[in-house]
């Protein structure tokens, strides 16, 4: 470079190291921009060989006549013995099928059956008639499942040759309690059934629709297709229990039979409140008021990881229990079983009075001819012990009642006219239709001032798009305990005016609020909104006093239909269920009644209607299982009168029952 005339040496000399560095500083970048553009290309050629490497033991599989599958198309499965067995999602092998085809190696079809199912991870495992060879694939173990690495979804619903692939990546592990690992990659019919594999061609899992909260029917989970929210289950987790499956062996969820403390289960110990009769955990010993501390080798210090260390094992395997029992530390052996034997709540026949506030139970009302009335209880009696058990209160006689049945006896002691008595009598059945029962009193003493909203009040969650109201009665007490209904409009039926009229004198009678979540689109509910719903209720609950022994969740047609969804997947919550003109959907898996936490239905026919039949079936799957069902039967164009409601706001009112 020429020096410049009127410049000195030390500027120039800066304008060529200024220039210099300008010139490294563009090869550099374009450097980073060239490595950036190799690291991707080989990102992506190691993704391609990945799927390249896995998609031969990839099988397409068409099912025949099934009308109720997910797909309207051909789905995906998974080649895991060279002689011709397919794992695949129990999803894609609904309803009647006449035959199902499978995809060979050489790309031809042969006809396959289901050998077995695994009804705790909603697999299944078919056996292709074939002589062809499947290529295998290899698992990925348990410890290289990392939150970040790649995944690749693969499916060959498209083609028998070509794989179709969703990449992603492991977005958590040990999900759905302990049962699937979690990818953002989207999941749908197009992948049911398939793998999903890591970015060297081995297999994470079997993808599956799965519910987050970690049960249900052989649907449920289908509604987060496409949403970020996928799992499968580890392919290193199904192979010890291949000989089962292929020897015919259906595999069942294991079953201890125990009850916990209701509350926060990431916080709250295992303390067991009821050992449910004739199952293995009373078999083993196990009682009320034991803690788990421990599952074989896994130390359990909160409920969340006993649900954990039990959400993978199957009924017939052995576990080794220990649980502290008072002072002492405890160990049984208890084997798992398939099924517990339906549990019926049973009833003393009273009503506790809920304005007492000294130990014991006072008693509000007795049940015409049940065990309370037949030793003579009456209003105003307090019970103080049961089996000398002393009872604090209304939550603590419960608790009590649950680790019996109807037809077992009790010793209960009560105080009448400041003398206790004790009587001997045995247990009833709850009734399935209620008596007139008068509303509960109000407190005697004045009412605090009330400084929360009533009449409507918006009910608005920043991060749901839905509308919420809900129905406060103007003479709501802050320091009485009140009743919620949650009402599931039916479709373009959304009428505040209608839900005054019909609730307002109700609410203010019986101190019941009515909760009305909107569906994000007025024409249809979809089931991904069971958590916005539930989210509205604990949104309440921090706000008002709501008694928790009468939640009640009532819906018409596809609100009737959500509202059994919301009350099994939300069993810690809910308390009953009262449909109107609507059936238990499939996805609603009716599941072990359960001792510590009390499900009522009562349901409303609809005369003539073309849902009245397919309602009835469902009750009486209810009624097989052992829970209380009422029922009534209502005229379609007149719906459910003043009397009927009055009569089922009783029943909401009784749930406090013992």
């Amino acid at each position: 470079m020429m020096n410049h005339p009127n410049r000195p040496r030390s500027v120039i000399r800066f304008l060529v190291t200024g220039a210099l560095s300008s010139y490294l500083a563009i090869v550099v970048s374009w450097g980073e921009l060239h490595a950036q553009d190799d690291l991707l290309q080989a990102e992506e050629r190691a993704l391609q060989q990945a799927v390249e490497k896995v998609s031969p033991s990839v099988v397409q599989i068409e099912v025949l006549g099934g009308l109720e599958t997910i797909s309207d198309g051909p789905v995906t499965g998974l080649a895991v013995s060279a002689d011709g067995f397919i794992l695949s999602s129990a999803t894609n092998f609904q309803g009647t099928m006449t035959a199902i085809l499978v995809s060979t190696p050489s790309g031809k079809r042969a006809s396959a059956t289901i050998v077995a199912h695994d009804y705790n991870r909603k697999l299944v495992l078919l056996k292709v008639n074939t002589p062809e060879v499947y290529p295998l694939t290899v698992a990925v173990p348990h410890k290289e499942m990392v939150v970040g690495q790649w995944a690749v979804a693969i499916g060959k619903t498209y083609s028998r040759e070509t794989a179709n692939q969703s990449v992603g990546i492991i977005s958590a592990t040990n999900r759905i309690w302990g049962k699937a690992v979690q990818t953002d990659a989207k999941i749908s019919p197009a992948n049911y059934g398939g793998p999903l594999i890591d970015i060297y061609g081995r297999v994470y899992g079997i993808l599956t629709p799965l519910s987050p909260h970690g049960g249900g029917g052989p649907t449920e989970g289908t509604e987060w297709y496409d949403s970020g929210i996928g799992f499968a289950i580890p392919l290193v987790d199904i192979l010890p229990q291949l000989d089962k499956l292929k020897a015919g062996k259906d595999l069942y969820p294991g079953r201890l039979g125990i009850s916990l403390k209701t509350g926060d289960i990431y916080d709250l110990p295992a303390e067991v409140v009821s050992v449910q009769p004739k199952s293995p955990a009373r078999t083993a010993g196990m009682q009320k008021g034991d803690t788990i501390i421990k599952i074989n080798d896994m130390v359990i210090s909160r409920q969340a990881q006993l649900r954990h260390a039990l959400g993978g094992k199957y009924a017939g395997d052995l576990i080794t229990v220990s649980y502290r029992r008072g002072e002492n530390v405890l160990s049984t052996d208890v084997t798992l079983v398939e099924k517990l034997q339906p549990y019926e709540h049973p009833l003393l026949g009273i009503l506790p009075d809920r304005n007492h506030e000294e130990a014991g139970v006072k008693v509000r009302y007795v049940y015409p001819e049940s065990a309370a009335a037949k030793i003579t209880l009456q209003t105003g009696d307090i019970i103080t012990a049961v089996n000398s058990e002393e009872v604090a209160d209304a939550a603590t006689l419960r608790l009590l009642l649950s680790n019996y049945e109807p037809k077992n006896e009790i010793s209960i002691t009560f105080v009448r006219n400041n003398q206790p008595v004790t009587n001997t009598l045995m247990l009833g059945s709850l009734p399935t239709f209620n008596p007139d029962i008068p509303p509960h009193e109000s407190p005697t003493k004045p009412a605090p001032a009330n400084p929360l909203a009533t009449g409507f009040v918006n009910v608005k969650l920043p991060e749901e798009k839905n509308e919420c109201i809900a129905l406060v009665p103007d003479n709501y007490r802050h320091d009485v305990p009140h009743a919620l209904v949650v009402w599931l409009h039916a479709p373009g039926d959304q009428d505040d005016e209608a839900l005054k009229t019909q609730w307002s004198a109700l609410g203010e009678q019986y101190q019941l609020i009515v909760l009305a979540p909107r569906s994000a689109d007025q024409a249809r509910w979809n089931p991904t909104q069971l958590d916005f719903i539930r989210k509205t209720i604990d949104n309440l609950i921090t706000t008002y006093n709501i008694d928790r022994t009468r939640i009640v969740v009532h819906g018409r047609q596809a609100g009737g239909s959500m509202s059994y969804m919301l009350g099994f997947s939300h069993r810690d919550l809910i308390r009953g269920v009262a449909p109107v003109d609507a059936a238990l959907p499939a996805r609603a898996a009716v599941e072990a009644n359960d001792p510590a936490l009390r499900l009522a239905f009562y349901a409303f026919h609809v005369k003539g209607s073309r849902l009245e039949a397919a309602s009835q079936t469902g009750l009486d799957r209810l009624k097989k299982a052992k829970y209380p069902v009422s029922a009534i039967q209502i005229d379609g164009m007149q719906g459910i009168t003043n009397a009927q409601r009055s009569h089922f706001v009783q029943w909401i009112d009784s749930l406090d029952r013992l």
